[in-house]
């Protein structure tokens, strides 16, 4: 089976054109519908449109990310990915959060906004959630795939080394070798691992993830708000 990229990402929409209106988390939220393709009729992102796509930083699009696209817009659009034009519509991390969660929670996470300034929610997760960070690429050109988690304390770790993985999991084509590991698991895998090693010293200064007390989070010496200041949530310092 494939396993990066497109040739993963065009597996999985092998799996989906099988029945489009299925859910995309059966087994993770039974209780809601989450179709792949609402209504079962995908909507394509049209050909000229694609072509020139791209994040409002100007970054480019993930090769899985634009392959899915040709596909289906309307998963995507249903969690919040456009603006009423069509055009891209990230938020930085903090936003996203406090859109999600509450802004008191999203305010926690200020401190890391400037490193994940486009962020995208994705489907998966009930009490946590799934979020697409538009940063460094991979080899792959692919992008991190983080998950929030708020249960106990505030986490948010790398999950997948790209979409094209996330894609591929949540169509039930990646077998976890170290289950134990939870949101991390795919660290411990011999073709998965490498990439989100590469992700986690760009993205966490080397660790798999940031929790609370953030203070102790290597990457926060790098990011954290300076003695004597206090960050206003929005990747902005003020002095206090």
């Amino acid at each position: 089976m494939p396993v990066h990229g497109v040739p993963l990402t065009e597996r999985v929409i092998e799996v989906v054109r099988r029945d489009p209106a299925a859910s995309a988390l059966p087994y993770l939220l039974p209780y809601l519908n989450v179709p792949w393709v609402e209504g079962g009729v995908p909507r394509p992102m049209a050909e000229d449109a694609l072509e020139r796509a791209a994040f409002p930083s100007g970054r480019p699009l993930s090769p899985s990310l634009r392959a899915w696209l040709a596909y289906d817009t309307g998963l995507l659009e249903r969690h919040g990915w456009f603006t009423p034009d069509g055009a891209f519509a990230p938020r930085p991390l903090d936003r996203l959060v406090g859109d999600e969660m509450g802004a008191f929670w999203g305010e926690m996470f200020g401190w890391l906004s400037g490193r994940f300034s486009e962020c995208f929610l994705l489907p998966g997760g009930s009490d946590s959630r799934r979020i697409l960070a538009v940063t460094e690429p991979d080899g792959e050109g692919e992008y991190p795939v983080l998950a929030l988690d708020l249960d106990d304390m505030p986490y948010l770790g790398l999950m997948y080394p790209g979409f094209d993985v996330y894609l591929a999991d949540t169509a039930g084509l990646v077998a976890h070798a170290d289950e134990e590991r939870g949101y991390t698991a795919l660290f411990g895998d011999g073709t998965y691992g490498p990439r989100l090693r590469g992700h986690a010293a760009r993205c966490f200064a080397g660790e798999e993830c940031v929790e609370f007390p953030f203070e102790s989070a290597r990457v926060y010496a790098e990011l954290g708000p300076e003695p004597g200041r206090a960050d206003t949530g929005d990747g902005a310092r003020d002095g206090v």
